[in-house]
C-alpha cells in the first residue's frame, strides 16, 4: 500500500521495491494500492474511503496481511488492524524482519536486536499488548522469539544491556583499525544499494566465498578481504550491508559500530547498479546514508555496475558532470575489473618513502619481500651485494632500515609514517 505524495513513476518504482522486500521476507504479494494525497490521514494514514477500498480489496484477494510502505504510527497500525481485520506492517517492520533473517554473527545479530527493540519500544506504549501476540512469520523474529516481556523497564534494561554490547563491538573495531593503520594496510569499503553486486565485485577482487544471491539484503553481515593492486600495494576490501531508501533510523543507529568501517575507509567504491530503472534515486539514497554516516567527503570512487545488462548506448552518458571518478564495470563478467584496481591505487595516497639500499646476496629475501609488499624501481647485483631503489612502505622500514645508502628512512622515526 502507498500513499503519492511523490511523482507516479516514483511511486510505483517504490512500491515495486516493497515487493520485492516482501517476497524476500517470505510473503507472497498478491495486489497493490496508491492513494494520491496531499499529506497522511493521521487516524489510517489513508483516507477512510481508500481505507475501506482496501479492506474489500483484501477481503476479495483472501489477503492476511497489508504492508505500508512508510512508517506508522502505534495508533495507525492499531485503527488499521480492527478496520482491515488483518495484520497491518510498514516498510520498517519488513526491512527489521529480512535483517534478523540475514544476521549470521552474533554482532549482526545484536545490532538487528537492538534496532528492533527500539523500533517496538515507543509502540508498546499504551497499547496494552505483549509480544506474546506475536507468532511465526514476517514481522515477528528477533525479539519476537524470544517473548520478551512487554514491561517498558524489561525492555529499557535490554537496550542498555544491548547498547553497552554493541559499544565493546565499537572499541574492539576501533582496536583493529589502530593495528591496521600501524600496519599501513588501507582500508577501502563497498557501499552501495542493495543488490548492486557488493559481494559479487568482492569475489570478483578476491575470489572470496562470499554469499551471491539476487535478493535483497543478501549480505548483512561485513565480510572483509585482502586485495593485491597492480603497483604490489595490498588493501583491505570490505563489504557492507546494502543501503535502501527510506532506510530505518534505528537500523543506521544499531549498525553504527558497523558502518563506523565506511566513515573510516581510505576510499570507498559507491557500486551502482547500472541495469536499474531507478538508479539515480537509488544512488541519491546511499548518499543520504553516507551524509548520515559524516562519510560524504571520504574520497569516492563510483563503480557502475552490471555493464553487461545494458546496451552500449545506454553507458554513454555515464561520469559526464560527475564530481567522483567513475569506473564501468560488470563484476559477474569480470569487466572493467584491471581497470577499478588502477583507479582504486590512484585512489589511495601510498604511505612509505623511497629509498636506496644495499644489502648482501644471502638477504636476497628483502629483495623478495619487497617485490611483494613494496615495489623495486631499480636493482642491479654486484659482486657480494645487491643495490636496490625501492619504495618501501611503513610496516617494512624496521626490517630495512640496517641497510638503507640515502632515503628519508635514516631519520624517520616509530611514528613518522604519516610524515
Amino acid at each position: 500500500m502507498g500513499l503519492e505524495t511523490q511523482s507516479n513513476s516514483d511511486s510505483t518504482l517504490s512500491l515495486e521495491e516493497l515487493s520485492r522486500l516482501a517476497e524476500t521476507a517470505g510473503v507472497q504479494v498478491v495486489g497493490q494500492l496508491i492513494q494520491k494525497r496531499d499529506r497522511p490521514d493521521s487516524r489510517y494514514y489513508v483516507g477512510r474511503g481508500k481505507a475501506q477500498e482496501l479492506r474489500e480489496k483484501c477481503e476479495t484477494l483472501e489477503a492476511d496481511l497489508v504492508i505500508f510502505d512508510v512508517e506508522l504510527s502505534a495508533v495507525q497500525v492499531r485503527n488499521l488492524e480492527e478496520l482491515l481485520d488483518c495484520r497491518v506492517l510498514d516498510r520498517t517492520n519488513v526491512i527489521l524482519d529480512i535483517f534478523a533473517q540475514r544476521a549470521r554473527t552474533r554482532e549482526g545479530k545484536l545490532q538487528v536486536e537492538l534496532a528492533q527493540l527500539r523500533y517496538l519500544l515507543p509502540r508498546l506504549i499504551g497499547k496494552g499488548i505483549t509480544l506474546s501476540r506475536l507468532g511465526a512469520g514476517i514481522g515477528t523474529r528477533g525479539p519476537g522469539e524470544t517473548k520478551l516481556e512487554t514491561d517498558r523497564r524489561h525492555i529499557r534494561k535490554r537496550i542498555s544491556f544491548l547498547e553497552h554490547e554493541m559499544e565493546v563491538i565499537r572499541q574492539r573495531r576501533k582496536l583493529q583499525r589502530d593495528r591496521r593503520d600501524r600496519l599501513g594496510l588501507p582500508v577501502v569499503a563497498l557501499v552501495g544499494y542493495t543488490n548492486a553486486g557488493k559481494s559479487t565485485l568482492l569475489n570478483s577482487l578476491s575470489q572470496a566465498a562470499t554469499l551471491v544471491e539476487d535478493q535483497l539484503f543478501s549480505t548483512l553481515d561485513t565480510l572483509s578481504r585482502v586485495v593485491k593492486l597492480p603497483d604490489g600495494r595490498r588493501v583491505l576490501v570490505s563489504d557492507t550491508v546494502g543501503f535502501v531508501r527510506k532506510l530505518p533510523h534505528h537500523l543506521v543507529a544499531a549498525f553504527r559500530a558497523t558502518l563506523e568501517e565506511v566513515k573510516e575507509a581510505d576510499l570507498i567504491l559507491h557500486v551502482i547498479d547500472l541495469s536499474s530503472p531507478d538508479m539515480e534515486n537509488q544512488k541519491k539514497a546511499v548518499e543520504l546514508v553516507l551524509r548520515e554516516l559524516e562519510a560524504q567527503n571520504n574520497p569516492t570512487l563510483l563503480v557502475y555496475n552490471k555493464a553487461d545488462l545494458v546496451e552500449a548506448k545506454q553507458i554513454e552518458w555515464i561520469g559526464l558532470g560527475e564530481s567522483h571518478n567513475a569506473v564501468i564495470i560488470s563484476a559477474q563478467k569480470g569487466q572493467g575489473i584491471p581497470e577499478l584496481l588502477q583507479q582504486v591505487a590512484l585512489g589511495l595516497s601510498r604511505p612509505g618513502a623511497e629509498v636506496d639500499l644495499e644489502f648482501p646476496l644471502a638477504e636476497t629475501r628483502l629483495l623478495s619481500l619487497i617485490h611483494e609488499h613494496g615495489k623495486v624501481l631499480s636493482q642491479d647485483y654486484l659482486d657480494d651485494r645487491i643495490k636496490v631503489t625501492a619504495w618501501v612502505e611503513p610496516q617494512f622500514w624496521d626490517q630495512v632500515r640496517p641497510y638503507v645508502v640515502r632515503g628519508s628512512l635514516v631519520d624517520l622515526g616509530a611514528d613518522s609514517r604519516n610524515a
